[in-house]
């Protein structure tokens, strides 16, 4: 039982986690690992300063707090503070994955899973060096703190990724498929899916053609928005960015047209996934954040401390990686709401463009940079021809505005191999998608 003392505010969480990685390279079992650990964050605050520290040993969690609390100095006025004032007084238990955890699934049935696919990879000879993992991440959370706040929650992932490298003649490809999932069960049964992948990938290898750089309308795939949405949005929007850089918040202020009045970006950290976080690190409880509303810049994510400094209300997205580091500000999930069109519908007017349906990385602040793995002519409204794009590019308010066209059919997406990185935080789980997205114009090289 923690004993908090007055003139003070602290809290304190604890995470319970286990982790299991399997790999094969070229048929060759490299890694099969599962680790278990407890550990601990504490936190003092006297209105002035931030005291911390990281445990293992979580016996003497009491005595951890103490030290901070004496290296502190009392505050009479704390609950006045305005960063504690935002502090919600959360009281709740949300087990999720109570009876399927995946910590109760022996290490032998993780590996038949993974054997049963990896022959998959190599059925085209095209096909060398093929790997595949399998991943999963159990964790038990809780938090206290010395406003009365005490949550209970879960969390887990589990996962697949394969790679292979393919070639014909000079023709070069790198191949790759994964899935994300909070269930284990979720990733039976995948043969004939993970099969076709690997089939289109090979035909892209012998039938893909350069493209002819330019400016084109451009179709998303949901994983492509996503990635776009998070890259080149989110990031914008996690406040701790702005309280040092002024020309940044007078570029970005509330209720400014960025966008098309069609487009729709939230966030949210109570969808299933990997995003998945029904309370922050904070104690925040998960809420739906409009961070564009039909065009109109409608928030951004906080912390209590960045709440508070720009006089903004709570979000959710004070996050750590692990019990190591302290909370920033970090998105969930992040996604682009859907439109009133099918598919071809949305590719229906399209004479000349592309699709990006795969993609290889993302990066972007004011300008960003996608890099397609998969992509394919567009032709008169139908698709076409696979093409290598190396790089989209522009101007990511130039390009919000450009969006003309969503679907219906919205996807959420988890991939349980890399994840966000920020500062020395790196690799945050998180989710994202959104439609397919049609962009009127695009720089395509």
């Amino acid at each position: 039982m923690i004993e908090f003392r007055d003139g003070f505010y602290a809290d304190v969480r604890t995470e319970d986690r286990s982790r299991t990685v399997i790999s094969y390279q070229a048929g060759i079992l490299e890694e099969m690992k599962s680790q278990v650990e407890r550990r601990a964050f504490l936190r003092v605050y006297d209105g002035k300063m931030w005291y911390y520290a990281s445990v293992t040993d979580l016996n003497h969690l009491q005595k951890t707090l103490d030290g901070l609390y004496a290296a502190a100095a009392p505050n009479d006025q704390i609950l006045d503070d305005p960063t504690v004032r935002r502090f919600e007084r959360n009281r709740d238990t949300v087990l999720s994955f109570a009876g399927c955890s995946v910590r109760d699934i022996p290490a032998k049935d993780k590996q038949a899973l993974l054997l049963s696919y990896l022959p998959l990879l190599s059925e085209d000879k095209c096909v060398t060096m093929p790997s595949g993992s399998y991943l999963d991440r159990s964790s038990l959370f809780h938090f206290q703190s010395s406003l009365g706040a005490d949550i209970t929650y879960d969390y887990q992932t589990c996962g697949l990724s394969f790679s292979c490298d393919m070639a014909e003649g000079e023709k070069k490809f790198s191949g790759h498929w994964q899935k994300g999932a909070t269930r284990f069960d979720e990733l039976k049964g995948l043969t004939e899916t993970i099969r076709a992948a690997m089939a289109e990938q090979t035909a892209f290898l012998r039938s893909s053609v350069p493209v002819e750089p330019g400016k084109y309308p451009v179709v998303l795939s949901p994983e492509a928005a996503g990635v776009f949405a998070h890259e080149s949005f989110g990031h914008k929007s996690e406040s701790d960015f702005m309280l040092s850089d002024e020309a940044m918040r007078d570029e970005w202020q509330l209720g400014k047209t960025v966008g098309s009045p069609i487009l729709s970006i939230a966030e949210c950290g109570s969808v299933p996934g990997c995003g998945y976080v029904p309370y922050d690190d904070e104690g925040t409880k998960a809420r739906k954040n409009y961070l564009i509303k039909n065009g109109v810049l409608a928030g951004r994510l906080h912390s209590a401390q960045t709440a508070a400094a720009l006089d903004e209300g709570l979000t959710g997205n004070a996050r750590a990686i692990d019990c190591t580091f302290e909370p920033i500000v970090r998105m969930t999930t992040t996604y682009i709401e859907g439109g009133d069109l099918d598919f071809d519908q949305l590719i229906a007017p399209i004479k000349k463009g592309y699709y990006i349906k795969t993609i290889r990385h993302g990066s972007g602040m004011s300008t960003f940079t996608i890099a397609p793995s998969l992509a394919y002519e567009i032709v008169d409204g139908k698709l076409g021809r696979p093409v290598q794009i190396s790089v989209l590019t522009g101007s990511v308010f130039e390009t919000l505005g450009l969006i003309d066209g969503l679907t219906r059919d919205v996807q959420l997406l988890s991939f349980v191999t890399g994840g966000c990185g920020k500062m020395e935080q790196m690799n945050l789980p998180v989710g994202f998608g959104g439609p397919y997205v049609r962009v009127s114009s695009m720089n395509v090289q």
